[in-house]
């Protein structure tokens, strides 16, 4: 017995000299209760807007925090070799930032799997030169953002091309040098796709010279010096998103209207917005009700180019080229009156607004409710019901919009209630759309759209037809 004692009082005292297990950096953040995210600030990735936290790293992050059960606290920088330092000492858990995998990165962090790929692309001003299709043919100097993965591509390849004239600088972030290079402040840049795609809606004269990488992996970066707790969580995390369609719906939602850049649309929405728009802006902004005043702007800019005379072959015309019947409908005496077509236009949309089921929120209600605006609400219906049909969400606008090109085939229109119909036409006007009115937002934001008093071009006539 006394033996059966000692023996215990030995294995107790063994057991309570042993130190208890570190916690793991995934045990860590659950006791903190706080998940710390690095970012670049940018609208490309991450900003703030009349709404709060906004860009697609701040909806991948906020959506990982809730999958954790934990907040989200968010560190934005402006610089590369901040934003790296802060995960390098342990001061963020991961960086969310757009960035791009490079050798260099791999060696010193650990990359979660991609899931946006870029192309990374050569930027000059047009018509300030003749296009340069490789390296050896620049003509000037060549400027990136200091630590970039541009930077670091520039390092590796600098001993083949020995009379290249390139710098890196820590003064300016990548939207910056291509507004430099917009107003010829410097010669080139390098730029990912989807930020050159976001940034020319804005400055349309930016243009390709040549890609020098393409099919870029982006993805969260993680350090490597601690336990996998946490890269393991991402892993899963994006496997679970890629699965179940929602990383297409978030990437669709701030990358889907973007690239399909077109330089004389793009450089002529520009023009009318300093020309055209401060005409009507005040109408815009007083008729607006629940809905953004430029929201309502961006609909009439692309049905009429914010021309109240506007007239279509099928009948509909005026600012918001509304059909005799909707206009009746609403109010509306005189489609060529730009007030009362505007105040016409935005009461019909809230209409098609409050149609879509509650369960679709914004912004994808929004963009449902664009296109009932332009091809009614029983096509989209029909739309949505063939989507259901073949296994896709029909509350998903990027599974929607897919096959509302269908409604043009008589072997899918044909089981349609409403039958045939451009679906085509539906998918292009909403993509429009979202491009003028993120133009607009920008624009605005920059006090760029002009206000001036409001100059009432047209009589108050009363007889829509006479007109």
């Amino acid at each position: 017995m006394l033996r059966v004692l000692l023996s215990c009082c030995w294995l107790l005292l063994i057991v309570g000299c042993t130190p208890a297990p570190e916690p793991s950096q995934l045990e860590q953040i659950k006791a903190r209760g706080v998940l710390k995210v690095g970012t670049l600030m940018g609208p490309s990735t991450y900003y703030l807007d009349a709404n709060g936290e906004a860009g697609i790293e701040a909806a991948l992050a906020q959506q990982f925090a809730d999958e954790l059960g934990v907040a989200l606290e968010m560190v934005p920088r402006y610089n590369v070799k901040n934003l790296l330092d802060l995960l390098a000492n342990n001061e963020v858990d991961l960086l969310a930032a757009g960035l791009d995998r490079t050798p260099q990165r791999d060696q010193l962090f650990r990359f979660g799997p991609p899931y946006l790929e870029v192309s990374q692309r050569v930027i000059y001003k047009q018509g300030s030169r003749d296009r340069p299709r490789s390296l050896t043919e620049l003509d000037g100097e060549l400027v990136v953002v200091a630590n970039s993965s541009h930077h670091d591509w520039l390092q590796s390849i600098s001993s083949d091309y020995p009379e290249l004239k390139w710098r890196a600088t820590d003064d300016q972030d990548t939207q910056e040098l291509l507004r430099r290079v917009m107003l010829g402040e410097i010669d080139f840049t390098i730029a990912d796709s989807n930020t050159l795609d976001i940034q020319r809606r804005y400055y349309p004269n930016l243009s390709v010279a040549f890609t020098v990488r393409d099919r870029v992996d982006v993805g969260w970066m993680l350090a490597s010096q601690v336990d996998g707790s946490l890269y393991a969580e991402v892993i899963d995390f994006f496997g679970e998103l890629r699965a179940s369609g929602q990383l297409a719906q978030l990437m669709d939602q701030h990358f889907g209207h973007v690239a399909n850049f077109n330089y004389v649309d793009a450089s002529l929405f520009i023009q009318a917005v300093e020309t055209t728009l401060p005409r009507y802006r005040e109408m815009f902004e007083r008729h607006a009700g629940s809905l953004d005043w430029r929201l309502l702007a961006a609909i009439s800019y692309q049905e009429s180019h914010w021309n109240p005379r506007a007239l279509s072959p099928t009948g509909v015309r005026g600012m918001m080229m509304l059909t005799l019947p909707t206009a009746k409908a609403m109010g509306v005496t005189s489609r060529l009156n730009p007030e009362q077509s505007i105040r016409g236009g935005a009461r019909y949309f809230e209409r098609m607004l409050q149609r879509i089921p509650a369960r679709i929120q914004h912004p994808e209600r929004i963009w449902f409710a664009l296109a009932a605006y332009n091809i009614g609400f029983g096509h989209l219906e029909d739309a949505r019901i063939l989507t259901q049909q073949q296994g896709a969400d029909p509350d998903r606008w990027i599974d929607v919009r897919k096959r509302l090109p269908l409604l043009r085939q008589k072997k899918y229109y044909r089981q349609t209630k409403y039958g045939f119909a451009r679906g085509d036409e539906p998918v292009r006007y909403v993509g429009n759309i979202r491009r003028y009115y993120d133009t607009l937002i920008w624009l605005d934001s920059r006090g760029r759209i002009p206000a001036k008093p409001m100059q009432i071009l047209l009589p108050q006539g009363s007889g829509d037809e006479m007109n």
